[in-house]
């Protein structure tokens, strides 16, 4: 590489739960620079999950959705002698994370419901269950990566 490594930027914790996590999952959750909206909708799904829950805290569900949705290895394209063969990866941890938190988003976005809070806290409440459409996602991943597992060889 010529370039050096870019630092990584320090992220403030949430002011309710004192989180890193939190606080980068209401930064993907955000649209058009309104954090404080991100919030309010990240809180409000919370008090949501508590109160459906019973008596478990609403960050503890929140730690296990994340959990059950991070993706442990992906497929990545690479051309190898005129063909393109799907060669399955494992991601790092950051990566994992990541990808986890913009599925929880996009297919709470996608859900059907009234307000975004709502439509969090089930996706949330359904993904610490096992269940879902981002759970389904890791899911589909990890088969996808199963089945081209005879190509792992090529990895770099």
């Amino acid at each position: 590489m010529r370039k050096r490594k870019p630092k990584l930027r320090q992220v403030a914790p949430d002011p309710r739960y004192g989180d890193i996590v939190v606080t980068r999952f209401v930064n993907m959750l955000m649209w058009d620079g309104k954090k404080s909206v991100a919030f309010k909708v990240f809180y409000d799904a919370m008090d949501l999950v508590e109160a459906k829950s019973d008596g478990v805290p609403a960050h503890e569900i929140f730690h296990k959705a994340l959990k059950n949705v991070m993706p442990e290895v992906e497929v990545r394209s690479r051309r190898i002698g005129g063909a393109t063969f799907q060669i399955p990866t494992e991601i790092r941890p950051e990566r994992r994370s990541s990808i986890a938190m913009k599925w929880l988003i996009k297919f709470s976005r996608k859900r059907s419901g009234k307000g975004m809070a709502f439509k969090l806290s089930s996706e949330i409440i359904a993904a610490s269950r096992g269940e879902g459409a981002s759970v389904k996602r890791k899911e589909d991943t990890h088969k996808m990566a199963e089945s081209n597992r005879a190509f792992a060889h090529f990895n770099r």
